[in-house]
């Protein structure tokens, strides 16, 4: 059950990490004045909190002196100006942390509006994607991009981004009130820069392969869940619960071990950052002790330090954190843009061909197709067909008979040849245009989560109530809706199981007679009612294709009898043609596959 995507390795590295992040940056500027807003509130809560212990040692020296005073039979400690001090002190981290709050405030709706317009990209392209790009893919696969990798996406940004403004203005702020304290203690302080960087690298070489896995499997898992989900009936009738677990099990513990060493890789960053800090901690410590000993530097100063060493340690420790998130960052959105960068349809054609007053001649001219260049499997069908004729397609399975429809409607371009409408060649029609002069009902039927009504409308949107009723009479699809609860407003589930595979067929081809197309297209319509239904659903489409052309793909042979023109097809190719009574006295193939069903 597992899709094409299951031939990545759990230890893929991401392939761009660099290209990744500048298409991240590119995006990001369209939120520019944001971004500012919150490099400026950022700069500006970092920048007011870092003069914060300065101030605060100065407190601390106001105390000290004081209580030297005293001992010494002076005045003692001066309470007024250590408040003052203290005062000043409350408000400067009161409008840091007003700023803080501000730019958090703006970062959140940036993050949000970023995840909103990937969201819509998305969903945009999909609309965009030719049929090839599903036949390869789960349903999971692409529904993960949507939801995990935009969530991860979200989230890391909305972190990442204000920690790295905060870290480095943090950073530079505090080098420079520690250089203007003593630059000996603050050169000791930097001596653990280097190790600090070392280990960060080797740590963050490690982990990135495992962070790249992490969201790969998580939509392998997704698909594979989703799949079975959508197939549970069938499992069970199959007795495939085991095997179907098994394979969860495989996909989850794949997941699991990628995301418990990415974890744990990363992880290790913050206890080991804290070591070195403390190292140089005790050794700024030490040092100034010594100075203060000497004369060449007072207590508060000390305590200031001692404070900036460790604010300065803070954003260090942060900064491996980020490096983590833009991990999560770069591997979610490298599966975004991939998403997005996927070859597209082409939508629209220059000076395409207009689709009014075409009268339906459909022609096919030595059409070679294979959805694998290297595996051609229709070789050479030509045939023409008149407006308003009743085609029928038949042959056995694998003939190329639904793949003809494919090509008809452009799900897929011909490898060679040309099939033209009314003498245009298709691909000179806009794809929107080229697919409003079709209507489809296929074996496979498609109906959404909604009313009746609104499934039927969706074959024209504009449709009174009164009109999708008749569509539905002419089905012979009125009288059983009416007998269900709320009839037209009853609301079919996800899967619309809560009516019957022949009821659904009867909706869909009431959508199809909504829809007033100039060419039909029924692909095994009929192949899931019963006799009497579709006795009653052939007299509905004998009147729904007087006059229009229409392309009929029937495996019941006893369906298709009156049919203008009847194409026989075998391994891709037209092996007989002509209608029903004639083929049969020319005692072909045709004549045998109609003869096979009647074999007792």
């Amino acid at each position: 059950m597992r899709g094409p995507g299951m031939k990545h390795l759990a230890g893929e590295k991401a392939r761009d990490f660099k290209g990744t992040m500048g298409k991240l940056a590119g995006y990001l500027s369209r939120f520019k004045v944001g971004i500012i807003l919150v490099v400026i509130f950022a700069v500006g809560s970092a920048a007011f909190s870092i003069v914060g212990p300065k101030i605060l040692g100065q407190a601390t020296q106001a105390i000290f002196e004081g209580l030297v005073s005293k001992i010494t039979g002076g005045a003692g400690i001066d309470f007024g100006r250590v408040a003052q001090i203290l005062l000043f002190l409350l408000a400067i981290y009161g409008v840091s942390s007003l700023f803080s709050f501000v730019q958090g405030f703006i970062m959140s709706g940036v993050s949000q509006k970023v995840s909103y317009r990937l969201r819509r990209d998305i969903s945009q392209k999909i609309n965009r994607l030719p049929m090839k790009y599903f036949d390869t893919k789960t349903h999971g696969e692409v529904l993960s991009r949507v939801t995990n990798d935009i969530d991860t996406l979200s989230q890391s940004l909305n972190q990442s981004m204000t920690q790295i403004i905060t870290s480095i203005t943090t950073v530079i702020g505090v080098l420079i009130m520690m250089f203007s304290i003593s630059w000996l203690m603050t050169i000791v302080a930097l001596l653990i820069l280097p190790l600090s960087m070392l280990l960060i690298s080797r740590i963050v070489k490690r982990s990135q392969k495992y962070f790249k896995a992490q969201q790969e499997y998580l939509g392998h898992v997704n698909g594979q869940v989703e799949e079975v989900y959508g197939g549970h009936s069938i499992v069970k009738a199959f007795n495939n619960e085991q095997r179907v677990t098994d394979e969860f099990n495989h996909l989850n513990d794949t997941l699991y071990n990628s995301a418990w060493k990415s974890q744990f890789l990363s992880g290790l960053m913050q206890p080991m950052m804290q070591f070195i800090g403390n190292i140089g901690y005790v050794a700024v410590s030490i040092l100034g002790g010594v100075l203060a000993i000497r004369g060449t530097i007072n207590v508060g100063e000390i305590q200031s330090f001692i404070q900036y060493v460790r604010s300065f340690n803070q954003p260090i420790s942060q900064g491996a954190q980020v490096v983590n998130m833009l991990q999560s960052t770069a591997a979610a959105a490298e599966r975004v843009f991939e998403f997005l960068d996927e070859p597209e349809e082409d939508q629209t054609v220059p000076n395409p061909v207009s689709i009014e007053g075409l009268s339906g001649r459909v022609s096919f001219e030595h059409v070679r197709f294979g959805y694998n260049p290297d595996k051609i499997i229709v070789k050479d069908f030509s045939c023409e067909v008149e407006p308003g004729q009743k085609v029928a397609i038949v042959g056995p399975t694998g003939a190329g008979k639904t793949t003809m429809v494919k090509l008809l409607m452009r799900f897929y371009d011909v490898t060679s040849g040309t099939i033209r409408v009314d003498g245009h060649d298709i691909r000179d029609f806009n794809r929107s245009e080229l697919r409003e002069l079709f209507g489809m009902v296929l074996q496979d039927t498609w109906l959404f989560n909604g009313t009746i009504m609104e499934n039927i409308r969706y074959g024209r949107l504009d449709a009174t109530d009164e009109q999708v009723m008749a569509a539905a009479k002419a089905a012979h699809a009125d009288r059983f809706i009416r007998t269900l609860p709320d009839g037209y407003q009853m609301v079919l589930n996800e899967e619309a199981s809560n009516v019957s595979q022949g009821q659904k067929q009867l909706l869909t081809i009431a959508r199809a007679i909504l829809a007033d197309p100039k060419i039909l297209i029924l692909d095994e319509a009929t192949s899931s009612v019963d006799t009497r239904t579709e006795l009653r659903i052939q007299r509905a489409m004998d009147n729904l294709m007087r006059g229009r052309t229409s392309f009929v793909i029937a495996h019941r042979l006893s369906t298709i009898r009156d049919a203008d023109l009847i194409l026989v097809m075998r391994d891709g190719d037209i092996v007989e043609q002509g209608r029903h009574e004639e083929l049969l006295e020319r005692g072909g193939f045709y004549a045998e596959l109609y003869n096979s069903q009647f074999d007792s």
